[in-house]
């Protein structure tokens, strides 16, 4: 249903009320050795842009609330690094084929019939946004490497109780799937004395139909020339996870849900470094506000 505008008011003399400003764009950077860490947070994009963006993807629809500026960067000061942002997420979502064939996809649809994208274009989509995006590589004079291993993050030693020198997150997207359920991405980061970890979460959930976790993990250690990366794909039908015995308050939490999800892909990499010198005076200086890691706050 096509949504309308109250009819103005009648003219008075006092002076029109000022709607609100949407939040300024934040800029945040944190140094640490050879790296920098930049988080920037603004507003969801504006319809008109949204409209734009939709039509350059050749996408019927975006998330609803899309948040097109925010990115994690990180960057060595040789130039090279990995950043994650929600567009680069939006260019590798299915726009030719519905793989989500349920009976919400109707509803999904009719809940957005004042778009004109909708209205224009009759080719199904991936109205889930799901992708195997795991971040974008800085171009630059030096690249990073990528190749597989068979290497594997330690997270024993990432359960290890140290100092957090650095904790950010970043929302990139969220959509309520018309009521039908949720989708969204986001990334979060902690740097340690010795190390930093990184975790880009995509969650999906089709109420009544089933459950989605995309997750990279992005984790260094200062005397390691590469970054490892693993990506993983685990999903279930919420019948399956009922049957199983899974509490119907924990579907709604995806730091409790992922652990009882199947694994359907799992891809590691290493992000090899240009050959730059690097040595041990690279840590994270001890120099910041301590704190005591977690070890649930970035690794679920």
């Amino acid at each position: 249903m096509a949504s309308s505008s109250p009819p103005p008011g009648p003219q008075t003399s006092h002076p029109p009320r000022r709607m609100p400003t949407p939040r300024a764009r934040k800029v945040e950077d944190f140094s640490f050795g050879p790296w920098t860490i930049t988080a920037v947070k603004s507003h969801i994009m504006p319809s008109d842009d949204m409209e734009k963006l939709a039509t350059k993807l050749d996408i019927p629809q975006l998330p609803e609330m899309l948040f097109a500026q925010n990115v994690l960067r990180i960057k060595h000061t040789g130039g090279f690094g990995i950043e994650f942002n929600a567009v680069d997420h939006m260019e590798l979502v299915d726009n030719k084929h519905d793989l989500m064939k349920v009976a919400v996809s109707d509803a999904w649809r009719q809940a957005r019939a004042d778009s004109e994208h909708i209205h224009e274009v009759v080719k199904p989509f991936d109205w889930t946004f799901t992708s195997n995006y795991k971040g974008t590589l800085l171009q630059e004079s030096n690249p990073l490497q990528v190749e597989e291993t068979t290497e594997v993050i330690d997270i024993e030693k990432l359960k290890q109780r140290e100092r957090i020198m650095y904790f950010e997150e970043v929302v990139l997207f969220e959509d309520e799937l018309a009521d039908n359920g949720c989708s969204t991405l986001s990334v979060k980061i902690r740097v340690m004395p010795t190390s930093f970890f990184l975790l880009m979460r995509f969650f999906l959930r089709v109420d009544n139909v089933m459950i989605r976790v995309h997750d990279t993990r992005l984790y260094h250690e200062s005397d390691k020339d590469y970054f490892l990366r693993e990506y993983s794909e685990k999903e279930n039908k919420i019948d399956d996870l009922v049957k199983r015995g899974v509490p119907p308050r924990l579907l709604q939490d995806p730091n409790e849900i992922v652990s009882r999800l199947d694994s359907k892909e799992m891809v590691i990499h290493k992000l090899k470094f240009p050959q730059i010198q690097t040595t041990n005076s690279e840590a994270p200086a001890d120099t910041q506000t301590a704190d005591t890691t977690d070890s649930d706050s970035v690794e679920k």
